[in-house]
């Protein structure tokens, strides 16, 4: 492994807002130094050279990530279940993520709360994801319904705690929760995000005010937008406050509606989730949820009841997805992946681009497969 200054050489690379032809990035503790020309690049130096055909981008963010490599977050809330997530997801680009607990019981959340600060030290964890408990159970989709619930003051604390732990966010319903309770969670540096939720469109831009700026898995587990009635949807495609997911898999979201999304969003609103599943990146066919068996079959997860759980999705192929289905431009999908998930997060001075002063978080893929991936310039 090259620990000191070293140059990785590209005949094509993403830049996070133009492509860019043959050139060379410099690196030197992790960061960013300079993009040199051909046969400007500093001699002496350790190249790697990338083959030709291939493209370097920045590395994918992914801000749902349930599990991968055989591992559920939920089923063991530990540092090393977040090491083997972290490490599945690597092989699909990914190296920005938040592993996701979705509802459950409270010893759940205490459990990850517990190493939570510690787990933040594993390659490409940049905090965690809590989608629940506090939904609406009209729209639980594959969430248990013994587990949603609304605030207790002692879950408020708690996590008031992950406002701290990285850039955590919390997925809830906004009719269910008071807005005091959003602006608490907000002030203590917890992002909000609206899903699984049954909101007006007044109740959303209340929301807004009080801090939400997400909305995860647009269009799935929300009210829809109707002709008098916007919804969560349509008050997410109207309001420029708000950024959201979206899961690109050809399953979850009608192609007609990814364009529509993408032409009300853009680029820069709209970002790409896995909602990735333990069976990704392993050679699983099913697993328990809950104890409810979930299976794959033709590349959908559900359950006896035909309810989708999760997403059997990596990185590559939602940016992939996104061209061929939401009918984007490379560029477009690659900012996606990335630039926008890491404005989302507040993280968009370090991650996202490929620019001097940035981290070297990076990604090299071709046609087929991702190469090879860095994450503060370490493959």
């Amino acid at each position: 492994m090259i620990q000191g200054p070293h140059l990785i050489t590209a005949s094509q690379l993403f830049d996070g807002e133009r492509m860019l032809g043959p050139c060379s990035v410099e690196i030197a503790g992790g960061i960013i130094v300079a993009l040199h020309e051909p046969g400007a690049a500093p001699a002496g130096l350790p190249a790697r050279q990338l083959p030709a055909g291939s493209l370097l981008a920045p590395g994918f963010i992914d801000t749902q990530v349930n599990g991968g490599g055989g591992v559920l977050l939920n089923d063991d809330p530990s540092v090393e279940a977040v090491r083997t997530i972290a490490s599945a997801h690597r092989r699909f680009g990914t190296t920005g993520l938040l592993p996701t607990l979705i509802t459950d019981a409270p010893d759940r959340l205490a459990k990850l709360a517990a190493i939570a600060g510690e787990a933040l030290a594993v390659p490409g964890v940049l905090g965690f994801h809590l989608e629940g408990p506090f939904l609406n159970p009209a729209r639980k989709g594959i969430h248990p319904l013994p587990h949603i619930r609304l605030p207790a003051e002692a879950e408020i604390a708690l996590l008031a705690r992950f406002g701290m732990t990285g850039r955590s966010f919390l997925t809830l319903a906004p009719e269910q929760v008071d807005g005091a309770v959003l602006k608490r969670l907000a002030a203590a540096g917890m992002r909000i995000a609206i899903g699984h939720s049954d909101a007006t469109a007044a109740e959303v831009a209340a929301a807004v005010d009080d801090g939400a700026t997400g909305v995860t898995h647009l269009f799935n587990a929300m009210s829809q937008m109707t002709p008098r009635t916007p919804g969560v949807v349509g008050a997410t495609l109207a309001d420029e406050r708000l950024f959201a997911g979206i899961i690109c898999d050809g399953l979850h979201v009608d192609p007609v509606n990814l364009r529509a999304a993408f032409r009300a969003m853009g680029r820069d609103r709209l970002m790409l989730v896995t909602d990735a599943m333990s069976l990704v990146g392993s050679d699983k066919a099913s697993f328990l949820l809950h104890g409810r068996a979930i299976t794959l079959e033709d590349g959908r997860l559900t359950d006896a009841q035909g309810t989708l759980a999760g997403a059997h999705l990596g990185m590559i192929e939602a940016v992939r997805n996104a061209v061929r289905l939401m009918g984007v431009t490379i560029e477009d999908a690659l900012i996606m992946a990335s630039r926008t998930p890491a404005r989302f997060l507040g993280l968009d001075k370090e991650l996202g681009r490929i620019v001097p002063g940035y981290r070297a978080d990076l990604v090299a893929f071709d046609a087929t497969s991702v190469l090879a991936t860095w994450i503060d310039g370490r493959p």
